[in-house]
């Protein structure tokens, strides 16, 4: 039997039971499968990869059994190496049972293979993250010290290295804390700022661990999907705009901004410099994206075409109201007896702006939602706003719609029309860069 497809008959029947007693689930089958592609997706997104923890001593060392974890979900294989001090905050066993791996401790511990152990760990890592970090370990990376099995296993590693320094804000500040975080970046370290909060000692300020979450988010950044958008700038709108009528009311639809943060997310994750204008949503922006927020259609307007000379590649796919209240009340408007009517002005094309301004060798891609004659629309659209490519979807078809994880999208050029199956928006958008790009 296919993997996906053992897949689907062991998420039916996880999800049976909340499914049935969901009153929203119109189709528990198509959300199942909505399910089912995002999560063997994500599964395998680590696959074959090797990741090399280094835990020193800090009472932030907890938090990376929870990122052991998470990392061993996607199919990652996770080495941690751990200093003698960190195993009074937590045990090796416990990376252990997490990890299915021999935790390092001892440099000269015999209870291992023939090979010798720090070396054999380097050379098969694909990433180094020393998370927390102690003041004491960073000084000894930035200055080749090994005297220890995390020390000397990271001396001989050839991958990305990342570190998360975790310790009291007047240590942190030091100067010569700072100088040694300078020395490692200038041995390309990529250095992850600490959070700034309530510290265990008591004291408020910065020096805290990022949450696991965070860290994660670096580890995939790095090591998710090849880098082949590097050097690129591409910019991508996302979600509705919202057309004020009063203080109190405005006029808008239904986009939640799904797909174009995925597309924002899957640019990043290839090495894009990416710029995300958004709509009013309720996501959580992308890490590494610059966002820009904004409300109305014109204020959309305003940050796209100020932003797009300087793009290799725009995707416009928000849904940007085509028309917005010819006039906007100070005062709340109140309720009458009779019927109301609201004076609706266009708003400007920002797509067909885009078009007749568009740079030599600038690539630029939009969306049609439709509901009826899907190509003929599109292919029109295409041409008459002088657009490289239109991704176009029916909002009738099953897993196309607004909201869903989902889309059915079929992406349309001047001399090609490519049909994609039922993907999650995070395959679709790979798909279109890959269009893009490719």
């Amino acid at each position: 039997m296919p993997i996906f497809s053992v897949k689907l008959h062991e998420l039916t029947h996880k999800y049976s039971k909340n499914l049935g007693s969901c009153k929203a689930a119109q189709n528990p089958a198509s959300a199942i499968l909505q399910m089912t592609v995002q999560t063997v997706q994500e599964e395998s997104m680590l696959k074959n990869k090797c990741v090399v923890l280094g835990v020193t001593g800090s009472i932030a060392a907890y938090k990376i059994a929870n990122l052991a974890s998470a990392l061993k979900k996607l199919h990652c294989d996770v080495q941690v190496i751990m200093t003698q001090n960190a195993t009074q905050f937590i045990t090796p066993v416990t990376f252990e049972t997490l990890t299915g791996n021999k935790c390092l401790v001892d440099t000269f511990d015999r209870n291992f293979t023939f090979e010798v152990e720090h070396i054999s760990v380097a050379k098969k890592a694909d990433l180094v993250l020393v998370a927390p970090a102690s003041a004491n370990v960073i000084g000894k990376l930035a200055h080749g010290i090994a005297d220890d099995m995390l020390t000397t296993t990271i001396l001989a590693c050839k991958c990305p290295k990342l570190i998360s320094p975790a310790m009291n804000t007047g240590m942190y500040e030091n100067p010569i804390v700072q100088d040694n975080l300078k020395a490692l970046a200038h041995y390309h370290w990529q250095i992850i700022d600490p959070a700034c909060g309530h510290l265990a000692c008591g004291d408020t300020g910065a020096g805290k661990m990022p949450e696991p979450e965070v860290l994660l988010s670096y580890i995939l950044r790095e090591l998710a999907y090849e880098k082949d958008l590097t050097g690129k700038k591409v910019l991508v709108t996302a979600g509705p705009t919202q057309e004020a009528i009063d203080p109190v009311r405005f006029i808008s639809n239904h986009s939640t901004g799904k797909m174009g943060y995925a597309l924002a997310k899957a640019a990043m994750q290839r090495g894009a410099e990416v710029t995300l204008v958004s709509g009013p949503v309720s996501l959580t922006p992308p890490p590494f994206v610059n966002v820009v927020s904004v409300t109305s259609a014109q204020d959309m307007y305003d940050a796209v075409t100020s932003l797009a000379p300087e793009q290799d590649a725009i995707v416009k796919a928000a849904a940007v109201a085509d028309y917005a209240p010819s006039q906007v009340s100070t005062e709340k408007v109140k309720k009458k007896d009779n019927d109301m009517s609201i004076p609706l002005t266009r708003t400007q094309d920002i797509l067909k702006y885009l078009g007749e301004h568009k740079k030599p060798g600038q690539f630029l891609c939009g969306f049609s939602m439709e509901t009826e004659h899907l190509l003929e629309n599109s292919q029109a659209k295409l041409i008459k706003k002088n657009v490289d490519m239109i991704v176009a979807n029916n909002l009738k078809t099953a897993g196309a719609g607004f909201g869903t994880d989902t889309n059915v999208v079929t992406l349309i050029t001047k001399d090609n029309v490519q049909e994609l199956p039922l993907m999650s928006k995070e395959e679709v958008a790979h798909a279109i860069w890959n269009k893009i790009f490719g």
